[in-house]
């Protein structure tokens, strides 16, 4: 009987996010943590014994020693370090978003295309098990008419990665998933904005049209008191709602009853990791997920142009 060899991986960043990558790789089998590119000193405590600890990330690019990279870095650095992986055929897990700029990530999918490498972004939200529960019950009440997401708390406040980028990603990648193609038109306009310390937060409100007239409604803000995070999509005979911080997180609702729905007890992160891992290891490659990836970066590059048309406006006319 063959044993199968566990998927090795490599991890190019050990933050915050990176971190929470490490434990959720150490709980799982079949898979190992063989490199880290991190120059952060503690590194070498929080990784499993016989993980290797490189100061470079480039030395991290072996297929000798890792079967698939995991880049979570900040968002202005992932191009470099995706398109180096895609020379050398070495699948890409890249936390969101893919890049802040279209032409970056433009560039990405047509390597990962051309050399038929796996190439996934980690917009969590896709992975959720409710997520996905919600979107397989959507197709017996009908067609989609209108689409509203909330997420948001106080902070993170990241100095590379504004609001926008940061909590839109994800609404964003969910809205384009569930109606599988592109907005016709986008809008963007600031709800508020507020120091919070040394740090500038903001609210957000972007507005996406799909074809057939049905919008999508998305708020965004770092500077909530509490936190949010909902997405509620109405079709033609219910509307199916997962609320992340409600009693009943997922709920079929009609009628204005609510009718409880069940979901697998499962982090997104752990989803996300083992289905990069099954592509590795089934050698699968699908474009889809970069496709959508790109798609989410044009979608927020015209959104970002909306709120500096709006900013310059409101400064020429002194408001």
């Amino acid at each position: 009987m063959t044993v199968k060899a566990p998927v090795r991986l490599g991890l190019i960043g050990a933050g915050k996010w990176g971190r929470n990558y490490i434990h959720t790789i150490a709980s799982m089998a079949d898979v190992r943590l063989t490199r880290v590119a991190s120059a952060n000193p503690e590194t070498p405590r929080i990784v499993s014994a016989g993980c290797v600890v490189v100061s470079d990330w480039r030395d991290l690019l072996d297929p000798g020693t890792v079967d698939g990279v995991i880049i979570a870095t900040p968002p202005h650095l992932h191009a470099e370090m995706a398109l180096a992986a895609a020379e050398l055929r070495l699948p890409v897990l890249i936390e969101k978003p893919l890049t802040m700029n279209l032409a970056d990530a433009e560039a990405i999918r047509t390597k990962a295309v051309d050399q038929r490498v796996v190439t996934m972004v980690d917009h969590t939200q896709l992975f959720h098990p409710a997520y996905r529960k919600l979107k397989s019950l959507l197709p017996q009440f009908g067609p989609i008419r209108e689409i509203r997401s909330e997420a948001g708390r106080t902070g993170p406040f990241r100095p590379d990665t504004p609001v926008l980028w940061d909590w839109g990603a994800h609404d964003v990648a969910m809205c384009l998933d569930l109606m599988q193609r592109s907005p016709m038109r986008t809008s963007a306009k600031t709800v508020e904005r507020r120091s919070v310390g040394e740090c500038k937060g903001e609210s957000l409100e972007l507005t996406l049209e799909f074809p057939e007239r049905v919008p999508a409604t998305i708020l965004i803000s770092n500077i909530l008191s509490g936190k949010k995070r909902c997405l509620s999509v109405t079709c033609e005979q219910a509307a199916v709602v997962f609320d992340d911080f409600a009693p009943q997180r997922l709920v079929i609702r009609q009628d204005t009853v609510d009718l409880p729905i069940a979901f697998a007890a499962e982090l997104p992160l752990t989803v996300a990791v083992r289905e990069f891992c099954a592509a590795i290891s089934n050698r699968r490659f699908d474009a889809g997920p970069v496709e959508i990836a790109v798609d989410v970066v044009r979608t927020l590059s015209d959104c970002a142009k909306a709120l500096d048309s709006v900013s310059s406006t409101t400064t020429a006319t002194g408001m």
